[in-house]
């Protein structure tokens, strides 16, 4: 079975270029936790504890009701694409970048912090943007 990957290595993810927010904001929490809140929650709480697969399949895991640690899931989930965090909420409407270290883990970075700003300006990552809400 084949195993595709969201992770990226030493890449930083700006905010989409039609992102609302003009600062980090933490998504609303309901009854049911939207995939921005778990995104949130999954990132925040531990930074560089988790890659972005690591996130994008436990948010699928805990909305379906699966063990995040069920490692048969989790292949199953993988054998086909999934979008990446670049497709996340919090890059496209929340103001969050989102920064992958050397081994792929990430953090969150508010978009008007100066961290943002150095890494928005450093020339040793890659840089892509959050996927835009609308076409240009």
């Amino acid at each position: 079975m084949a195993t595709h990957t969201t992770d990226y290595l030493d890449t930083f993810i700006e905010v989409a270029e039609d992102c609302p927010a003009d600062h980090g904001q933490e998504p609303p929490t309901g009854e049911k936790p939207t995939i921005a809140a778990l995104h949130y929650r999954l990132i925040a709480e531990r930074p560089y504890a988790r890659t972005s697969d690591d996130v994008v399949f436990e948010t699928y895991a805990l909305r379906a009701g699966i063990p995040v640690d069920d490692a048969d899931a989790r292949a199953r989930f993988f054998s086909k694409g999934q979008p990446c965090l670049r497709s996340s909420p919090l890059g496209k409407r929340y103001g969050w970048g989102i920064v992958h270290d050397a081994t792929g883990r990430v953090a969150l970075v508010a978009r008007e912090s100066e961290e943002y700003e150095r890494l928005a300006a450093d020339p040793a990552l890659a840089h892509t943007r959050a996927m835009r809400s609308r076409r240009a």
